[in-house]
Parts: C-alpha cells; sequence; structure tokens
C-alpha cells in the first residue's frame, strides 16, 4: 500500500504524540523559570528534529552498515510503537518514558524520547526505505509534523489548563489505541517482508 504525504504526517504526528507529552513536558519544565521555558521547547524540538532528519537521509546507510534488512526494521519499530501504545492506554505512573530528572532537561527525555524516539525514528526510516524516490517529500513531512509537535507543546500549559487532566488522559488512550493497530500492521508487513525473503 502506497503511503501518501497526508498519511505520512500524521503517522508521524502519533508516533510522536505531542498532545500525550504535554504533561510530561509540563512535569519537565516545572523547576525552569516560566519566561524561559518556551525556548527550552522550541530548542528540544530543533534537536529532535535533527535527530529525525539524520535518519531520513542517513537512515539507509546506518542500516546498511549494521548489515539490518527492511523487514528487521519494520518488525523492531512495530514492537517499540507496540509498547509504547500499550504504556499510553495501560498509563503507568512514570509516564509513557519515565520521568525527567529535575532541572532544566536538555535533550533527555524531551527532544529524545519524548519526541524522536526509537518508533518515531523506525517510522521515518521505514517512509524513506519503502520509497527512497520520495526523500524530500517524507523530509516535508517530518518538518510538517515537527512544527505542529512545537505548537502544540508551546502551547502545553494552556491546552492542560482549558482540557482538564481526565481530557487528556483520554486522548492518550485513544492514540495509544490507534497506534497499537499501526504497529500490529508494521508487524505484519516487516514478517511478510521476512517470509519472502526465505
Amino acid at each position: 500500500m502506497d503511503i501518501s504525504f497526508i498519511s505520512a504526517v500524521v503517522i508521524l504526528l502519533l508516533v510522536m504524540d505531542p498532545v500525550g507529552n504535554i504533561p510530561l513536558f509540563i512535569s519537565a519544565l516545572r523547576d525552569v523559570e516560566p519566561g524561559r521555558r518556551g525556548r527550552v521547547i522550541l530548542r528540544e524540538c530543533l534537536i529532535a528534529f535533527a535527530v529525525l532528519l539524520v535518519f531520513v537521509f542517513f537512515g539507509s546507510t546506518i542500516l546498511g552498515v549494521l548489515g539490518l534488512s527492511d523487514a528487521a526494521l519494520a518488525i523492531a519499530g512495530g514492537v517499540i510503537l507496540f509498547l509504547i501504545a500499550l504504556r499510553m492506554i495501560f498509563r503507568h505512573p512514570e509516564g509513557v518514558f519515565g520521568n525527567a530528572a529535575g532541572g532544566e532537561p536538555f535533550i533527555v527525555p524531551l527532544a529524545t524520547p519524548a519526541i524522536a524516539g526509537p518508533a518515531a525514528i523506525a517510522t521515518a526510516m521505514l517512509l524513506v526505505s519503502r520509497a527512497p524516490q520520495r526523500l524530500l517529500e517524507w523530509s516535508a513531512a517530518v518538518t510538517v509534523a515537527m512544527l505542529v509537535t512545537a505548537a502544540v507543546l508551546t502551547a502545553a500549559e494552556r491546552i492542560a489548563k482549558l482540557a482538564g487532566e481526565q481530557a487528556l488522559a483520554a486522548f492518550e488512550r485513544l492514540t495509544g489505541l490507534i497506534l497499537t493497530a499501526i504497529a500490529i500492521e508494521m508487524l505484519l508487513r516487516g514478517i511478510e517482508g521476512f517470509v519472502k525473503t526465505l
């Protein structure tokens, strides 16, 4: 099945889960002075964007160096995505990726794994491996998804106040349910690719 540009953006947004990350960002930035929080969020989004672009452009080279097949990537991405989706559906006290340690966060846990986590990296690499001739299109999809993520996370505190904790939790569970289906699809495609090589 051919993945459209819009589908790629939606899948990346589901994987990056900006709404589900709102509680994590609020918690991680609690000790950061309010005037600086917006700059920290934008910096973390830029780092995550750079990480994803590296894997979009050099992911196939990295796979080649490591001797990994597309089927292995699809299966690994599916498993990771499935585990993250389960933690979104059945909420864990430490959140999807675990709690931040306090102070101003840098790269971990906000840029990665919260935004550019294993599932997002695997998804970006999978898009490119399936249609390498559409590299610029996948780069644009990552850019659009990151812009939306940055906009949502910059407004995290306002969204949390407006929606309330229960609404955010319900949305995160719904996102987790959708991600579960995407994870199973990735697993099935990976298994199908592996079986064809036998």
